[in-house]
């Protein structure tokens, strides 16, 4: 199981959102009205601003859970095995 949750790839996939809605309303300036698009700008605005928060929190989370597993390996390990016993049980009650 190398599958491992990338925070940074999540961040640049949002990134590359953030800069397509940019050149979406870069193309729609000159059908858009004044007001729209002021208020178009300050959406994104706002969406960059969360986009930064959001990822600076998922990076701080990354870090305390990866902390945690290295202090507490066979803690980490049982509570991963628990998690994956109660999936089972509960798929296989549905099948």
């Amino acid at each position: 199981m190398t599958d491992v949750f990338n925070g940074e790839s999540l961040a640049e996939e949002l990134r590359a959102l953030v800069s397509d809605a940019e050149a979406l309303l870069r193309t729609s300036i000159g059908t858009a009205s004044a007001a729209g698009q002021a208020h178009a700008e300050a959406t994104l605005a706002e969406l960059r601003t969360r986009l930064t928060a959001l990822e600076q929190q998922v990076k701080a989370r990354a870090r305390d859970v990866d902390s945690y597993v290295r202090d507490n390996p066979w803690q980490a390990i049982a509570v991963a095995g628990g998690v994956a016993l109660l999936l089972g049980l509960i798929m296989g009650r549905r099948g």
